[in-house]
């Protein structure tokens, strides 16, 4: 028999018009004989015949995944007869076929989709690995590749510092027990080039993959490298890269056992005369002494110490289990050594030395701060004496109890400014020898604490001249004066001078000069009232500061007055430089005035140096009216005391009309 050609059966039953009747109806057909076909169909009947095709039967047509398939079975015998299960028969075979072929479809359809996930994985930035069971790794990605390296196989845990492993297994764990869909951890990984770099690694379960785990990690090396800077910032030093204080204050209490017994000493450091290095080789020649001295404080001391820059020019070394001898051998050995370091800059050869304070603890739980503070105190004590030396802190030296009160002064004074516990005061300063309209008085500063009581000027003040405070001090009494003045304009201009002081170190304070500058060109309606004023002594020994302060306020209208004149000076030469208004006669004077005949050549030689240099005279300390007289006497143009008037609250000032001192008692002609 020949070969069937199953594309001409499948034609002649798509296009014959007696079998598709019976397949648009989709119903059952069996023939047993082509010969029972009617004479109608001829056509079709000869097609079958040259298919060797003597019966058929075909099923109902199935619709398959957008396909219609028709199913049946061909018999070449001329007198073959269907069995009387061959229809069911046939319909198991079709649902096989039919089952089969759905099965390579999904196969296929599977495989299609694992290949593109495959791809897309590939693809994708972020390293991707499968971690199965045994926390092994299998299946990278090409990102994986390039951060990990091929390391198929190889277990995760290997790849992560022994202490870091309870946290990589714990995260897995969370995800293997089914706490949570993902957990994420970051650690140090060792990556292609062998080195450790931060991942963050991220664990989720394969769909349908028993214990897989799908790896996800991104490299986050930067963002604890940026953490790292910020730490490092925030604990050390940039220049020197030495802790800083804040890193130094905790480190006592972090690092100290509870239980060690063993005394310990702070040593604060200071460079001696480092702002002429900085003067005259500039900032950076002063940058490079300080990194070389921080390192060769690292070699003077024991392994252990910890040295800090504690700011500026300011060191701290921090000395555990030694007593006061050894640590005396240790500063005397550091004294020495800095002070034969040469530190040449563009050729010009600079000395250097340190003066050096010493203090121990006095109890396990004390502050590291307040051992400082004494430290410093002692500190102190070396540069009065002369520096280049050190000074251990002793509770029961007078000198250094002031310093150190003074310390703690300074840090009222901080809180205060922080706070706004200043109030300005005023006290009237009377003319003597011809009346005025307007009131001249002085603007006064008085500190107040926490509980509201008044702190004595010579107690903060002092301080603050010391621990370069003063300038900040000097800028919010001119700052408030000004705004009382703007909100009280009516009494400001029935003023006649309102005298403020200035501190020794505002005047070489350029920041604060420049502000000063800034801050009266912006109230020209009250300058014209101001008058500067600065003590003898700082005028003598910073007269080119003197000097730059005349430039800046007399082209504003302001004047300028010398306080404590004659405490100190030697010669009168220095009045000759100095555009001065006023003198204020230094209180020494004026105190024993009446009976000191000593005192009387003095205010009177002021006097006349007035008169010829066109400059008035005011004096102090004026307590009675005996004083007033022989003050008027003399030639004085200005009292001021407590005869006069005590100082008072400047709010509580509601006129600017000046006291009319000057009585019929006061004129009355004395002996």
């Amino acid at each position: 028999m020949a070969e069937l050609d199953t594309t001409k059966i499948e034609t002649t039953l798509n296009y014959s018009r007696y079998f598709n009747y019976f397949i648009r109806k989709n119903i059952k057909f069996i023939m047993s004989d082509i010969e029972q076909m009617p004479g109608s169909f001829d056509v079709e009947k000869a097609m079958m015949s040259s298919l060797y095709i003597r019966n058929l039967i075909l099923l109902p047509s199935i619709n398959y995944l957008g396909h219609r398939y028709i199913f049946g079975a061909i018999n070449s015998l001329v007198d073959g007869h269907w069995a009387a299960d061959a229809s069911e028969l046939l319909s198991m075979a079709c649902s096989f076929i039919v089952m089969r072929k759905s099965r390579d479809y999904m196969i296929a359809k599977s495989r299609g989709a694992e290949c593109c996930n495959h791809e897309l994985l590939d693809r994708l930035p972020l390293a991707c690995v499968q971690v199965n069971g045994n926390n092994k790794l299998n299946q990278y990605n090409h990102a994986a590749q390039k951060l990990l390296g091929n390391r198929e196989w190889l277990s995760l845990t290997s790849l992560v510092h022994d202490d870091e492993k309870f946290i990589l297994l714990d995260t897995i764990q969370l995800v293997r027990d089914g706490l949570l869909e993902q957990a994420w951890c970051e650690l140090p990984v060792m990556c292609v080039d062998n080195s450790f770099n931060w991942l963050k690694l991220s664990f989720s379960l394969v769909p349908n993959g028993a214990d897989t785990l799908l790896l996800v990690a991104e490299d986050v090396s930067d963002r604890h490298k940026l953490a790292d800077e910020l730490s490092f910032q925030t604990n050390f030093d940039n220049l020197t890269g030495l802790p800083n204080r804040a890193y130094f204050e905790s480190y006592y209490s972090c690092g100290r056992n509870s239980d060690e017994r063993a005394p310990a000493f702070v040593a604060f450091l200071n460079l001696d005369q480092f702002q002429v290095i900085n003067n005259i080789s500039g900032h950076k020649a002063g940058d490079r002494l300080l990194c070389q001295i921080a390192l060769r404080l690292k070699q003077l001391v024991r392994k252990g110490d910890i040295v800090a820059r504690l700011g500026g020019d300011e060191f701290g070394i921090l000395m555990h289990a030694i007593d006061s001898d050894v640590a005396s051998r240790i500063a005397e050995r550091i004294c020495e050594q800095l002070s034969h370091h040469e530190f040449v800059w563009d050729n010009r050869k600079h000395s250097v030395s340190v003066s050096m304070g010493l203090a121990a603890f006095n109890g396990e739980d004390e502050e590291i701060s307040a051992v400082l503070s004494r430290a410093d105190a002692a500190c102190r004590v070396v540069k009065e004496k002369g520096r280049n030396s050190w000074h251990m802190y002793s509770p029961t030296d007078p000198h250094m109890d002031r310093l150190y009160s003074d310390m703690n002064a300074s840090v009222d004074v901080v809180g205060a400014l922080a706070l706004d516990r200043f109030e300005l005061y005023f006290q009237p300063i009377e003319p003597l020898l011809e009346d005025d309209n307007g009131l001249h008085m002085e603007i006064l500063l008085r500190m107040l604490t926490e509980q509201g009581e008044i702190v004595s000027p010579a107690v903060f003040l002092p301080a603050a001249e010391r621990y370069s405070l003063a300038s900040r001090v000097d800028r919010w009494v001119v700052d408030h004066l000004l705004y009382w003045g703007g909100t009280h304009l009516k009494v400001w201009n029935e003023l006649s001078m309102v005298s403020v002081n200035l501190s020794a170190t505002s005047l070489g304070d350029v920041e604060f000069m420049n502000w000063l500058e800034m801050r009266l060109m912006g109230e020209p309606e009250l300058v014209s009232k101001l008058c500067f004023e600065i003590t003898e002594t700082a005028a003598v020994s910073q007269l080119d500061l003197a000097t730059a302060l005349i430039d800046v306020i007399k082209p504003l209208g302001c004047k300028l007055a010398l306080d404590d004149f004659g405490s100190g000076f030697s010669s009168f030469a220095y009045l000759k430089l100095l555009d001065v208004d006023f003198v204020k006669i230094d209180g020494q004077f004026v105190r024993h005035l009446c009976e000191n005949r000593s005192d009387q050549a003095i205010v009177t030689a002021i006097c006349q140096l007035g008169r010829d240099m066109e400059f008035e005279i005011i004096a102090e300390f004026v307590e009675s009216i005996e004083i007033g007289r022989r003050l008027k006497r003399l030639g004085v143009d200005f009292a001021q005391g407590y005869a006069i008037a005590k100082p008072k609250k400047l709010n509580t000032l509601v006129s600017g009309k000046g006291l009319h001192w000057l009585t019929d008692t006061l004129t009355q002609k004395t002996t």
